[in-house]
């Protein structure tokens, strides 16, 4: 995921409207049209099982998993869900109360009641997937379940963001009757709770169906979605063009998306909607590695790299240059990279590549993955290369891998350097901070700034105000650039491609820039 996402603001359009989305806290019984909304994506699930991924994998769950509270359209804070309500019961905020929704149930029947809560949180930390969300539990310390209705979470340490991780696909519930405690579900199948059911699920598509015993805060206006995963982002334009897929997201290039909204497009019957969104895209840098270890090489690419370029060759308006892992729009932002970097200086980063001792070129090799993040990668990949051989500083090569095999291999600290996108779990700064630090983290490669682990993130914790802890986030950003273990590349834009008679894509992604399937119906249907 992640590493599938925070402080998001969709649009301002988007803004005016999100009181409306209060409105759908019962199932939905209104009258929708029957053929099934196909949606195209290059975000193919990892896995089924919501304890084995922290990655694009969320796109599914949000629409057959149910959460204890979510985020609709709009809202910056997480809201009731498959909970009635949920509070701090206690000033320190080490103490988290949610009361459950009578009469829930999964689909399969078994009652969701505080158990299952305690049942589904629970095997998270007790399976410790390596490509999981455990790290996102990592205040918890125990839950109890006084009645069938009331689930108490126990914190380790205060931590204001706890809501907002269980208002994330982190925190899918599942029937214990269906998903083992100490293990992976491996049989191909889904048991939600959630909008929809997964009735059919093969390598390419997914196809959801209505869930008719849900109840939560999805209005939903359509019966049945099809999503069909795509390896090769022309081909899903092809088929958006072709009118075989109504609408697309995630994985379109920048020249697809500039074609998609092009005059000849809209007479083609194709729309393109843009949204304000907080996607950013980062090199990391592994420790393990002889070269990638030494602070003056990181720093010196730091140096060298033109953001600019990089944006406007590879992604031609859709991005734009980013100088801190909190993107712009997001509590606290800065732009710490650019204050102690500068503008791109060869002279600069062979000065500090020589008081490091350091005169001959540097050999790194880069990799990325070829299917996660869309066409645009190898495009982005060969210029930072292009940038850093052209200033004889350094010599890169480039190295690529399918996404699951790529996963394992960041994991397991095999490359050097390696490129990541980050949308965000939930809307708040400690997202782009947290997820990044510690001996076990989102990227794999163990990150132990004393100062952001020991201080500044138990210091914003303790504040239920998020804004109250903006000077600590504003520190935790300076010490990523002074340390460049991480190095922001870019924030993208949201575009969701839709067929003229699908509306709702204005409303689809959510504050975690996940999409809400249940958003969109064909207008001739209303």
């Amino acid at each position: 995921m992640f590493n599938r996402t925070r402080c998001l603001q969709i649009t301002a359009a988007l803004a005016s409207i999100s009181l409306l989305a209060g409105c759908g806290l019962l199932s939905d019984d209104s009258g929708a049209d029957k053929k099934p909304i196909v949606v195209g994506t290059t975000s193919k699930p990892s896995t089924l099982d919501p304890a084995a991924a922290w990655d694009g994998s969320w796109e599914l769950y949000r629409n057959i998993y149910q959460t204890l509270l979510a985020f609709p359209t709009g809202s910056t804070k997480p809201e009731p869900d498959a909970a009635q309500g949920c509070e701090f019961t206690d000033s320190a905020n080490e103490s988290y109360r949610c009361t459950l929704r009578k009469g829930l149930k999964f689909s399969n029947g078994e009652a969701l009641d505080s158990k299952a809560v305690k049942h589904s949180l629970d095997r998270i930390r007790t399976i410790a997937s390596k490509n999981g969300p455990k790290d996102l539990f990592g205040s918890l310390d125990k839950i109890e379940t006084p009645d069938a209705l009331t689930v108490v979470f126990h914190l380790k340490t205060p931590d204001a963001t706890f809501p907002f991780v269980l208002g994330s696909p982190a925190a899918s519930l599942v029937p214990p009757g269906e998903y083992p405690a100490d293990k992976v579900r491996k049989d191909g199948k889904t048991t939600g709770s959630g909008p929809y059911v997964l009735t059919s699920y093969k390598d390419g598509e997914a196809v959801l169906g209505r869930n008719d015993s849900y109840v939560g805060f999805a209005n939903r206006r359509n019966d049945n979605v099809t999503i069909r995963y795509f390896a090769d982002s022309k081909k899903m334009v092809a088929a958006l063009k072709d009118k075989e897929i109504d609408a697309t997201y995630r994985g379109l290039s920048a020249a697809e998306i500039k074609d998609l909204q092009s005059p000849a497009s809209h007479d083609q019957g194709v729309q393109v909607v843009e949204n304000v969104g907080s996607e950013i895209r980062y090199l990391v840098f592994n420790p393990k590695d002889p070269q990638a270890a030494k602070p003056a090489v990181r720093q010196a690419i730091a140096q060298t790299i033109d953001r600019g370029a990089l944006v406007s060759k590879v992604y031609q308006g859709t991005a734009e240059p980013l100088y801190s892992m909190v993107p712009k729009g997001v509590l606290g932002h800065k732009t710490p990279f650019y204050d102690m970097y500068g503008q791109p200086n060869v002279d600069a980063a062979r000065k500090t590549l020589r008081d490091a001792g350091i005169t001959q070129p540097v050999e790194l090799t880069f990799w990325y993955t070829t299917d996660r993040y869309g066409s645009s990668t190898a495009d982005e990949f060969t210029e930072l290369k292009r940038q850093l051989d052209e200033s004889l500083l350094f010599k890169i090569t480039l190295r690529s891998k399918p996404w699951i095999e790529f996963q394992d291999g960041y994991k397991n600290g095999e490359f050097p350097v390696f490129g990541r996108g980050w949308f965000p779990d939930f809307p708040d700064p400690d997202n782009f901070i947290a997820p990044f630090v510690g001996k076990e983290n989102a990227v794999g490669t163990p990150y132990e700034p004393a100062d952001i682990l020991n201080d500044l993130l138990p210091k914003s914790r303790r504040e239920s105000d998020r804004s109250a802890g903006v000077r600590e986030f504003e520190q935790a950003q300076q010490t990523f650039a002074k340390d460049a273990r991480l190095l922001p590349l870019w924030q993208g834009k949201l575009y969701v491609a839709a067929r003229e008679d699908v509306a709702g894509a204005e409303r689809a992604l959510d504050p975690q820039t996940v999409m809400q399937m249940w958003e969109l119906y064909r207008k001739t249907s209303w």
